[in-house]
């Protein structure tokens, strides 16, 4: 099974600077039953990245702005070098930051204050900022931004296909239940069916023998 993936831009530009604006004036002209299917769209795109069951990783360079930003947020972690600048430019629009799950990711990332404050400023935070406050992972020199992308994506790869996808699960279930109890519960049963797999006892042989498990996603 595929184990990670890595999304990033084309070229040295940016990672990706939303909607054309010289376009946007079609938004305006359109009725309501066609603005809404366009906006669920691209909304599924957006949502079909973030319920992929294994991890994403965004290795952001440049500009990561509106959908852009959005794109970025869908992913489960972060890497950007010095480059990179981020923005919730909607409101300079007209539009809100209730847009491709904005709102929603922001939020979770970086608490209802800071991201209130960014998404009203539509301001730019830059990359030593977007480390700072949590909106990305780390920040990696511009050449070794993709490269550092790949090595994570290996050391998730090395790791139990089965455990790395019901910890994913379990991660984003638990941002989206309302209790402890609850969250408790999903955490048991996932734990209880990874019991269950061909996995869990080879990586148990394989620590005892000190060597490398051989993983089969079983």
């Amino acid at each position: 099974p595929l184990r990670a993936l890595i999304v990033t831009g084309t070229g040295t530009r940016a990672f990706c600077a939303g909607f054309d604006l010289d376009e946007v004036g079609r938004i305006s002209e359109m009725g309501v039953r066609e603005f809404l299917k366009f906006q669920e769209t691209a909304t599924g795109g957006i949502q079909a990245l973030h319920f992929l069951p294994f991890p994403v990783i965004a290795a952001v360079h440049g500009p990561a702005t509106g959908g852009g930003l959005a794109l970025a947020l869908a992913a489960d972690i972060r890497l950007c070098d010095p480059a990179a600048k981020f923005s919730a430019a909607f409101v300079k629009v007209g539009l809100s930051v209730g847009e491709l799950g904005t709102s929603y990711h922001l939020t979770r990332l970086v608490g209802p204050a800071r991201a209130a404050e960014i998404a009203f400023s539509a301001r730019i935070v830059g990359a030593d900022e977007a480390e700072r406050i949590g909106l990305v992972n780390r920040v990696v020199p511009t050449d070794e931004l993709f490269g550092a992308a790949v090595e994570l994506a290996g050391q998730i790869a090395r790791n139990s296909p089965a455990g790395v996808r019901m910890s994913k699960r379990a991660i984003q279930r638990n941002l989206e239940v309302t209790s402890y109890a609850a969250a408790l519960e999903l955490e048991n049963r996932g734990q209880a069916l990874m019991t269950r797999t061909r996995d869990m006892p080879e990586a148990l042989a394989a620590f005892k023998e000190k060597r490398a498990p051989r993983f089969t996603g079983e």
